[in-house]
C-alpha cells in the first residue's frame, strides 16, 4: 500500500506527466514531417517516442499510486516492462551511429531498477522503502523524458548542414 505522505508527491508528479505529455504533442508538431512523418528519420521516432514511454510510465504509475490501497509493485512492475519494451523496439529501428547510447542506458537503468523495484514490492508489499524508491525512479524517468524531448526541440535529428553538403 502507498502511505499516505506519498499521496502529494504522486498527485503532483501525475499532473506534470500528464502536462508534459501535452507539451511534447505541441513539441512534435512544431515539426509534423521531421519528427513523426513518413519522411522522418528514425531517430526522431526514438527520440519522440522515448520521451512519450518515459512520460506514460510516469503518470500511470503516479495515478495508480493515487488509488486507494492499491499495491504499487503490480503497476511499476508492469509499466516496467511496457517502457522496457518501448524503449528497445524503438531504438532497434534506428542505425547503429544515430543511437545515443547515455540515453538509451540511463533510460534502461530507469526502468530495469523500476521493474526490480516493482517485483520486489509485490513479494515484499509491507516494505515502504519500495514506494520511496519507486518515487525516485519517477523522477529518473521524468529527466530522461525531459532529456529526450529538448534534444527534440533542439533538432539534434535533423541532418547538419555539413551532412547535407556531404550527401548533395
Amino acid at each position: 500500500m502507498v502511505p499516505d505522505d506519498f499521496t502529494g508527491y504522486f498527485a503532483a508528479a501525475a499532473t506534470a506527466a500528464g502536462a508534459l505529455i501535452g507539451l511534447l504533442f505541441v513539441a512534435a508538431s512544431l515539426r509534423p514531417d521531421t519528427v513523426l512523418g513518413r519522411g522522418a528519420p528514425a531517430a526522431a521516432r526514438a527520440i519522440a517516442g522515448s520521451a512519450f514511454t518515459a512520460l506514460v510510465n510516469s503518470f500511470f504509475v503516479s495515478l495508480i499510486a493515487l488509488v486507494p490501497g492499491t499495491r504499487l509493485g503490480y503497476t511499476a512492475t508492469v509499466m516496467a516492462l511496457i517502457s522496457l519494451w518501448s524503449t528497445l523496439h524503438l531504438h532497434r529501428q534506428v542505425p547503429r551511429h544515430e543511437v545515443n547510447a547515455v540515453q538509451l542506458v540511463l533510460a534502461l537503468v530507469a526502468y530495469l531498477g523500476q521493474l526490480g523495484v516493482g517485483v520486489a514490492s509485490i513479494f515484499s508489499p509491507g516494505t515502504s522503502g519500495y514506494v520511496e524508491a519507486v518515487a525516485y525512479l519517477l523522477v529518473a524517468s521524468f529527466a530522461v523524458a525531459l532529456r529526450r524531448a529538448w534534444s527534440l526541440l533542439q533538432g539534434r535529428h535533423l541532418p547538419s548542414e555539413q551532412d547535407t553538403q556531404v550527401s548533395d
